[in-house]
């Protein structure tokens, strides 16, 4: 992928800007970090003991992104080589790290799992910590003749990142469904509420196999197979 121009680059940040805290920053913001010449985003939020998805995004193998979500979800965390480090971070501060710099404190079972196995030979990661929340913004590149994404473009991502997922944080509805259309979303949600397709089609007034559509379509998105997959993801 080619660097952009200043133009280009400037035009995403502006749209970022715009969308901040609104359903419609999920696409804004991952049209931006494209351009960045990764093939896959996540996004985390560390609390205490949890850890929560906020956006799990790759480019074009979307299924392996849930799939690295949900595994990672499940108590792997604890082992992510760089948490020490943001939890000892002060607040407003965006830091990056390169995958080179922490191989060394990485368990073989976690280099496997979240990199050789799907084939991610580079990772830029932003530990941002703002007022409320504690992120992981990873960006992955699998290409091995692609350069490392650009450190400060790396960093304004990150703190895009921060300030939406701050200015959003006090809504219910949960992160990963805001790359979703309205109707995906709803059907999502009636899904987490623990109801049958057919009642969530009597609330929508369609067919229950437009609900159906609808459910393989946002699963498609989100890179999951499974309602336990979206309950997983959506911290559920």
């Amino acid at each position: 992928m080619s660097t952009p121009d200043g133009h280009t680059t400037a035009c995403h940040i502006e749209a970022c800007l715009a969308d901040l805290g609104t359903d419609r920053f999920a696409q804004t913001f991952v049209s931006f970090v494209e351009t960045l010449g990764v093939d896959q985003i996540m996004v985390f939020a560390i609390e205490n003991t949890q850890a929560r998805c906020l956006l799990s995004w790759h480019f074009s193998r979307s299924v392996m992104a849930g799939k690295l979500a949900e595994t990672y979800l499940d108590g792997w965390f604890f082992k992510d080589p760089l948490l020490p480090d943001l939890v000892a971070l002060p607040p407003q501060s965006v830091t990056l790290s390169r995958l080179a710099e922490i191989e060394g404190r990485m368990s073989s079972d976690y280099r496997k799992l979240f990199f050789e196995n799907p084939g991610m030979l580079a990772k830029t990661t932003l530990l941002a910590v703002g007022e409320k929340l504690r992120l992981f913004v990873s960006l992955y590149q699998s290409d091995p003749a692609a350069p490392l994404c650009d450190p400060d473009l790396a960093r304004l991502a990150g703190r895009l990142a921060l300030l939406h997922f701050e200015k959003a944080s006090d809504t219910d509805l949960p992160p990963p469904l805001a790359a979703l259309s309205e109707r995906e979303r709803s059907v999502c949600l009636g899904i987490l509420s623990g109801r049958k397709a057919e009642a969530i089609a009597a609330d929508l007034d369609v067919a229950p196999s437009t609900v159906i559509t609808y459910r393989k379509r946002a699963y498609a998105k989100l890179g999951i197979a499974s309602r336990a997959g979206l309950f997983a993801i959506c911290g559920k």
